[in-house]
């Protein structure tokens, strides 16, 4: 689901997103990102090597790091940095819950601390750079440096309303 925002701030929280952790998801996500290690998939074999089931991979939680973050920026997000680390594993029947808090603001890109929380403690950390295009500040467009009369003239005759727009405001308004 997509959140419409206005300007992006420092200090803006992000809604949190709770995920469901499936065994389903877990294989489903080791499988795509085409990790074959059988602890993402075998829960016997997770258990000999002292896990108590399967758990979910770092490609999967960086893939759901990065819907956490285009779902709240939009369609027009472009994801430039995603940079996380694992904590407690992510295991079939918990529930992670994804926050974010936007760290630094500059034009139309953000950056943003996200934590992903299950019931052991934090899964991932890290931060996400993400750019909106169109959401920061307007540039400044320059169109001449030439200020001789000639070009003054030719600018402000460039951007004066016609008469009938002008006839069109307000009294006083012109």
């Amino acid at each position: 689901m997509t959140t419409e925002v206005g300007p992006t701030r420092v200090g803006d929280v992000l809604p949190p997103l709770e995920i469901e952790i499936t065994r389903t998801l877990v294989v489903a996500g080791a499988i795509a990102s085409r990790d074959y290690q059988d602890v993402h998939h075998d829960a016997e074999a997770a258990r000999q090597k002292g896990s108590p089931d399967i758990f979910m991979n770092i490609l999967t939680t960086n893939g759901l790091v990065g819907r956490y973050i285009t779902d709240h920026f939009g369609p027009r997000a472009v994801l430039r940095r995603v940079a996380i680390r694992l904590g407690a594993p992510n295991h079939p029947g918990d529930t992670m819950v994804l926050t974010g808090v936007v760290e630094d603001v500059r034009g139309d890109t953000a950056t943003v601390r996200v934590i992903g929380a299950n019931s052991l403690g934090k899964h991932v950390t890290g931060t996400v750079t993400v750019t909106v295009p169109g959401s920061g500040p307007e540039p400044v467009q320059r169109t001449t440096t030439d200020t001789t009369p000639e070009a003054t003239a030719i600018t402000r005759e460039a951007i004066a309303p016609s008469p009938e727009a002008t006839a069109a405001l307000p009294e006083g308004r012109s």
